[in-house]
């Protein structure tokens, strides 16, 4: 069986391999960043769902399920579909505003200015880093988990599989990918759930187990769900992978068209895996420590299944991966302004050594993604407040400076002191709370908004 689900693993990189060096660059630098102006709807609603959808899948919605409830779910699904629909709400103007564009630092830097670009930067390379370390660190378990082989290796595949068709292709090899993986992560949720949620053995004659849901009340669940919401939704309108797309759309009609896709097949695909999670506490079964409700789920499954789940796995990551890798090269070489094509596929190679070193220590980088998360949902408002002309520069950085101190504010009042305020900013259970991030946006949101009202705004003579 090992030597099976190392073929399994092989054969699928490999596969993704081959569709992805077909793609090649026909513009230079700029069209194996942007591939501009070229893809059509359905595409890169296709793309959007699997660059989006990752390892995380696996874990974050069944846990979310298992312990919080269908509310929960709801919100984690509905805030993971939500930049999409942001997308294809402002990517038009903004697509507008900036015809030659590659990324949201340059839409910053041409409303409000270098220092407003540089931390947006800081702020997409964090979280993209973040995201990046944490697929590959998920892979290495789910392997070890599923298979009993060792992890590491397997880090080491997906990275540099992917690493080789990014670098030949850019974002076209990841988007000709993303087609097949998309399709292929629907067909592999679909057969997992239905096979985990129908055919667990029967025990006749055993009690029946006793559920460990929680008894969470309506407005824990809300509060959870509204949490996550804000944080998934902030956090990847700052994935500069999304925003090479909004630039790869064809015209505006498919770029909302593929915000539509991509929503609602997200929407789809967490409330499935949030409804295994939901299943495994009703089923009262010992989800593991840390908590493992899908895997848990599948352990009652035949055994065959384990290798289909993780083919899903390589699929998921491989997906996502292959998104970050290209994003931050395009994020890369864009702020740089002196970076050839050349220098670019060597920067996709650099950039991946400290995050695989990262991924191959096992440690779990939950609580970064939440500081993140947080740090992102500071300054979103102030950011997407640009595509208004009355808000000036020192509204949008006064603003984003707010944010930082409601942030760290709710903790600080039921603390007593600024050092619980920042203690309690960084997540240390690893569990998302809703003061911070309401903190965050409320306090932002003010400030730009009460700025702008006594900026006077410059008319053109």
């Amino acid at each position: 069986m090992p030597l099976l689900n190392l073929a399994a693993i092989a054969v699928i990189l490999l596969i993704f391999v081959a569709i992805g060096s077909q793609a090649r660059s026909i513009g230079g630098l700029d069209d194996y960043l942007t591939a501009r102006q070229s893809q059509s709807g359905l595409t890169l609603g296709l793309s959007f769902l699997a660059s989006g959808m990752g390892a995380w899948i696996l874990f974050a919605p069944p846990e979310v399920g298992a312990f919080v409830g269908p509310v929960a779910v709801a919100g984690y699904a509905l805030g993971s579909a939500l930049p999409f629909v942001v997308l294809g709400v402002i990517g038009p103007t903004i697509r507008r505003q900036l015809p030659a564009g590659r990324s949201l630092t340059e839409f910053a830097a041409s409303r409000f200015g270098g220092a407003m670009r540089r931390w947006v930067s800081i702020l997409s390379v964090l979280y993209m880093l973040c995201f990046l370390a944490a697929e590959l660190t998920a892979i290495g378990a789910i392997t070890t988990l599923l298979s009993g082989l060792d992890g590491r290796y397997v880090i080491v595949g997906v990275a540099l599989a992917t690493l080789i068709y990014t670098a030949i292709g850019g974002l076209r090899a990841s988007l000709l990918t993303d087609r097949w993986q998309a399709w292929l992560l629907v067909g592999l949720v679909g057969l997992v759930a239905f096979a985990a949620l129908a055919l667990a053995p029967a025990r006749p004659g055993e009690a029946a187990p006793t559920s460990t849901l929680p008894n969470t009340g309506l407005a824990a669940s809300l509060g959870v769900a509204l949490t996550l919401i804000i944080a998934v939704t902030a956090a990847n309108l700052f994935h500069q992978g999304y925003w090479q797309r909004v630039w790869a759309a064809r015209d505006d009609r498919a770029l909302k068209t593929a915000a539509l896709v991509g929503g609602a097949s997200t929407v789809g695909v967490v409330a499935v895996l949030g409804g295994a999670g939901i299943l495994a506490g009703l089923r009262g079964l010992p989800l593991g420590s840390p908590p493992i409700p899908f895997f848990a789920l599948l352990s009652e499954a035949p055994q065959w299944l384990a290798l289909p789940a993780l083919v899903l796995a390589i699929t998921l990551v491989a997906s996502s991966v292959d998104t970050l890798q290209n994003a931050l090269v395009s994020l890369g070489v864009t702020e740089s302004q002196a970076m050839g094509l050349t220098g670019a596929r060597w920067l996709s190679a650099l950039l991946m050594l400290p995050v695989v070193g990262l991924a191959l220590q096992e440690i779990s980088v939950l609580r970064l993604f939440l500081i993140a998360d947080l740090l992102c949902a500071t300054a979103v408002v102030p950011l997407l407040s640009g595509l208004s002309e009355r808000v000036p520069t020192r509204a949008a950085i006064l603003g984003a400076g707010a944010g930082l101190i409601g942030a760290v504010l709710p903790g600080t009042v039921m603390g007593g002191s600024i050092a619980a305020g920042l203690v309690a900013a960084s997540f240390p259970a690893a569990v998302p709370t809703l003061g911070p991030f309401l903190g965050a946006l409320v306090a932002s949101s003010l400030i730009t908004g009460l700025v702008s009202a006594g900026w006077p705004v410059k008319r053109p003579d």
